[in-house]
C-alpha cells in the first residue's frame, strides 16, 4: 500500500501514468528481468530519465494489485517479472474498462497543450449520482429514488440496487423492487436519489454478468433466444472482427467481398437498432422472421423520407 508520504511526494496522474507503463511494457514485452524494466524506464523517461528504485517498484506492485487486480509474479529461476493473470484484462471486466480510462486520462494529461485539437465524446451522463448508488451497492442498503421517464409522469420508488451499467454513454442502475421486479433505471432521468437505513439481501447465486449475458444493451425482456446469422458487407467484416457486437459472435465463412457472423443472443430492439445503426454494412440471414421484421422497420422507416 501506497504510504502517505509517497503520495504527498508525486502528483496522482504521475502515479497513474508509471503504473500504466509497467502494466502496458510488461504485456508488450512478456517476461523482464528487474534491471530490464529499470533500462527501460530511463529510456522512456518516466521519471525524468531517474532511475526505478526497487521499493518504487514494489509500491507499484502492491497498488496495481489493489487498483486493477493484476498481479505482477517473479520467476524464482530467470528472475524475470510477468504479469500472471493476464485474463482479468478481459474485453468486459470492471478492471480493463478501469485501465482504459486511466490510460486515456494519462495521455489526455500529458496532452492538454493541444487540447483544442482532441475530439471528445460527451462524458457518460448520470455521473453525479455514481458514489452514492455505489455506496448503497457496496453496503446492501436500499435506495429511494425520484424518476421520470421520458413523456411520463415522474414517481417514487425503494429499491435494493443490485449493478451499475454502462451502454452508450448513459448509466443505468439495475435494480429490484419491492414486488420483486428486476427494473432498469437511467441515471440521467433519475430526479431525487437517498440512502435509506434499511438493509436487503443479496442473492449469493446472482451475477450481473450472467444477467446481460444473452442480451445486448439494456432491455431484458422476455425476446426468445435466437442464433442469428449477419452477413458483413464492405467495411463491417472487419469492424465486428476488431469490435465484436456480443461475446457469443462466431465468424462462420469469409469472401473478398462479405463474412458471415453468428450470434446466440435475445434480439432485443437494442440489438436490432445496433444492426440498422450499420446500415447496408449488416444484412440479416436467418432467423427467417428476424429478417422480415428488420425488413419491415427498414420500409417503415423509408416512408418517413
Amino acid at each position: 500500500m501506497l504510504t502517505n508520504l509517497y503520495l504527498r511526494t508525486m502528483k496522482p496522474a504521475q502515479i497513474f501514468h508509471q503504473y500504466i507503463w509497467l502494466i502496458n511494457t510488461l504485456r508488450a514485452y512478456r517476461q523482464l528481468t528487474f534491471e530490464e524494466l529499470n533500462k527501460k524506464w530511463q529510456e522512456d523517461q518516466i521519471s525524468d530519465g531517474n532511475p526505478l528504485q526497487r521499493s518504487s517498484f514494489n509500491r507499484h506492485r502492491d497498488a496495481i494489485l489493489d487498483m486493477f487486480g493484476i498481479i505482477i509474479d517473479c520467476d524464482k529461476i530467470t528472475y524475470k517479472y510477468y504479469i500472471s493473470n493476464k485474463d482479468v484484462l478481459r474485453d468486459d471486466s470492471i478492471e480493463r474498462w478501469l485501465f482504459s480510462t486511466l490510460t486515456v486520462h494519462g495521455v489526455l494529461a500529458d496532452s492538454t497543450a493541444m487540447k483544442e485539437r482532441l475530439v471528445l465524446e460527451e462524458a457518460p451522463a448520470g455521473e453525479q449520482y455514481l458514489d452514492i448508488i455505489i455506496r448503497a451497492i457496496r453496503t446492501d442498503h436500499r435506495l429511494r429514488i425520484g424518476y421520470k421517464k421520458f413523456q411520463a409522469e415522474g414517481y417514487e420508488k425503494v429499491v435494493c440496487p443490485y449493478a451499475l451499467k454502462l451502454f452508450h454513454q448513459r448509466w443505468y442502475l439495475l435494480a429490484l423492487t419491492d414486488d420483486d421486479q428486476m427494473r432498469i433505471y437511467a441515471l440521467d432521468r433519475i430526479t431525487m436519489l437517498q440512502l435509506t437505513d434499511d438493509t436487503f439481501v443479496m442473492p449469493e447465486d446472482f451475477s450481473p454478468q450472467t444477467y446481460f449475458n444473452e442480451y445486448y444493451g439494456i432491455l431484458t425482456d422476455d425476446t426468445p433466444m435466437a442464433h442469428v446469422i449477419v452477413r458483413a458487407h464492405k467495411w463491417m467484416p472487419n469492424y465486428l472482427r476488431t469490435l465484436p457486437l456480443h461475446h457469443s459472435q462466431r465468424e462462420l465463412a469469409s469472401t473478398p467481398d462479405y463474412a458471415d457472423f453468428s450470434y446466440d443472443i435475445r434480439p432485443t430492439t437494442d440489438f436490432l437498432g445496433e444492426l440498422l445503426r450499420h446500415s447496408e454494412g449488416i444484412e440479416v440471414l436467418e432467423p427467417l422472421e428476424l429478417r422480415e421484421k428488420m425488413r419491415q422497420m427498414i420500409t417503415e422507416t423509408l416512408k418517413r423520407y
